[in-house]
């Protein structure tokens, strides 16, 4: 396999693909829709977790989760900046 582009699909295209399953297999539906198994096999998962029939973070509490650490990366370069600052500023004014 070469190094092909990374396909990225919206929520909607995802729940679809899910729905559309029925009784297919995962392998059949991935065959069916040139999607790559282990994908769809985590999708699956996922509107598993979504609907509670399998334990696991859902997908709101996902990026509820990812918002969370972008924002605690945020605030701790915030604080290192005013640590800094405040150095700086303590050295100035000996």
């Amino acid at each position: 396999m070469g190094n092909l582009p990374r396909r990225s699909f919206t929520p909607e295209f995802k729940a679809e693909i899910v729905c559309r399953r029925g009784d297919r297999s995962v392998g059949q539906i991935a065959k069916d829709f040139d999607l790559i198994e282990t994908a769809v096999r985590d999708w699956v998962k996922q509107a598993e977790v979504d609907t509670g029939e399998r334990e696991g973070l859902t997908s709101s509490e996902r990026e509820e989760l990812t918002a969370l650490r972008r924002e605690n990366r945020r605030l701790r370069e915030d604080v290192d900046i005013l640590k800094r600052a405040t150095a700086f500023f303590a050295k100035e004014t000996r």
